[in-house]
């Protein structure tokens, strides 16, 4: 299988009336499980990192193991930017073969916000590489998550317009109540606010946070333009609490062996979104 640009998946999505789900990936098992996980449900997929888990691969060696694991499955996928912080990391994935590029300007001013994205498409487009920015800034529920701006702030249906009319991007990320992170509690979702970016956007909107959000919240919000759920802190939290369990209980300090585990712990939330997002059936 190779990876295909993801608006190619968006497109169908929209279409169809489900959402792609994006999962954040890191090594050679958590891709292997969700591409696993995905093909056993039939699920277009998209697997996704960027700055933070290039601390452990770098984007030329990410994309090189992804393609390692995606040859042994036959399922609609892309391998995804997400939220890079600078034209020269975008770059640096495009020639590794990403292709799917999010540019993540939230919390710069709006012109600054507007001419990275419009480079990013410049440099994207004749590639036919799928673009992604974020107006409105998608914030965090705590303070150990690394992704978004620190405080959110709505996205402002006229300032949406202008954004997507300005850039030309293929898909943007919007803020309506959603946020970064695991939620302490119910996310409170805007979706009059929600239904308004849509007409404002024209284009596939994307959930950031989509961690915790209930199924009937989510069904509602791809009634309404969702068209991509990114997929992370649910993901780290069944890793962590089971790498925790096993070695504060002095099960077995061996790593191998608790990676396994860990990944057996990943399966099911992979699958949970595949049909959350209702995607599942519909490779």
């Amino acid at each position: 299988m190779n990876f295909i640009p993801s608006l190619e998946l968006i497109r169908d999505a929209a279409k169809r009336g489900y959402a792609v789900p994006s999962f954040c990936v890191w090594n050679s098992e958590s891709m292997d499980t969700v591409l696993r996980v995905a093909s056993d449900c039939r699920a277009p997929v998209m697997l996704m990192n960027g700055p933070a888990e290039f601390a452990l691969l770098q984007p030329d060696r990410m994309a090189d193991t992804a393609r390692a694991m995606a040859k042994h499955y036959n399922v609609p996928a892309a391998l995804h930017l997400d939220h890079g912080d600078s034209l020269a990391g975008a770059e640096q994935c495009l020639a590794a073969g990403y292709t799917s590029l999010m540019l993540d300007y939230s919390c710069k001013p709006f012109a600054e916000n507007v001419a990275g994205l419009q480079q990013l498409v410049r440099l994207a487009r004749p590639r036919g590489l799928t673009t992604e920015g974020e107006i409105g800034a998608v914030g965090r529920v705590d303070d150990i998550t690394g992704e978004g701006c620190k405080e959110s702030s709505l996205t402002d249906p006229t300032e949406l317009r202008n954004y997507v009319e300005q850039t030309g991007l293929d898909m943007v990320a919007i803020s309506f109540g959603n946020a970064h992170g695991n939620y302490p509690t119910r996310p409170k979702l805007d979706m009059e606010l929600l239904a308004r970016l849509r007409t404002a956007a024209g284009i596939p909107l994307v959930l950031h946070g989509g961690s915790g959000t209930p199924e009937e919240d989510l069904k509602q919000a791809i009634s309404l333009g969702i068209a991509k759920v990114n997929v992370a802190s649910e993901l780290v939290r069944a890793v962590r609490d089971t790498l925790l369990e096993r070695w504060h209980g002095h099960q077995t300090l061996w790593i191998t062996l608790t990676l396994a585990e860990a990944m057996k712990a990943l399966a099911p939330v992979v699958e949970k979104w595949c049909r959350y997002t209702g995607a599942a059936g519909k490779a």
